[in-house]
C-alpha cells in the first residue's frame, strides 16, 4: 500500500482525480463497492472536465488575443486534456464493466 495522500478521497474526488490507481492509495476505497467506486470516478471526472472547459473558456476570453499567439498553445494543450479525458473515461468504464 502506498503512502496515504495528505487530502481526503472526498476532497481528491471533488479536485477531479478519477484514475482509480491513484484513488487506491485512500484505504477507504478497497471497502467501497464497485458501483460505488464507478460512481466516484465518474463524479471525478466530470469534475475534471468542468475545470478543463473552465480554464479553456477562461483563456479564450483573452481581450486581445492576437496580441497573446502563445495562448493559442495553451488552448490546443487543454483541448487535448479534454480528449484525453474521454479516452480515460472510455477505458475506465470498459474497465469495470468487466468487474461488475
Amino acid at each position: 500500500m502506498n503512502k496515504r495522500p495528505p487530502i481526503s478521497l472526498k476532497e481528491a474526488i471533488e479536485l477531479g482525480e478519477y484514475e482509480p490507481k491513484y484513488l487506491a492509495q485512500f484505504p477507504e476505497w478497497e471497502q467501497l463497492t464497485t458501483h460505488i467506486q464507478l460512481e466516484y470516478i465518474r463524479k471525478a471526472i466530470e469534475n475534471r472536465r468542468r475545470q478543463l472547459v473552465v480554464q479553456w473558456a477562461q483563456v479564450n476570453n483573452v481581450l486581445d488575443f492576437r496580441l497573446k499567439p502563445e495562448l493559442k498553445e495553451v488552448l490546443d494543450k487543454l483541448s487535448e486534456q479534454i480528449r484525453q479525458l474521454d479516452r480515460d473515461q472510455e477505458k475506465i468504464w470498459i474497465e469495470y464493466a468487466d468487474k461488475m
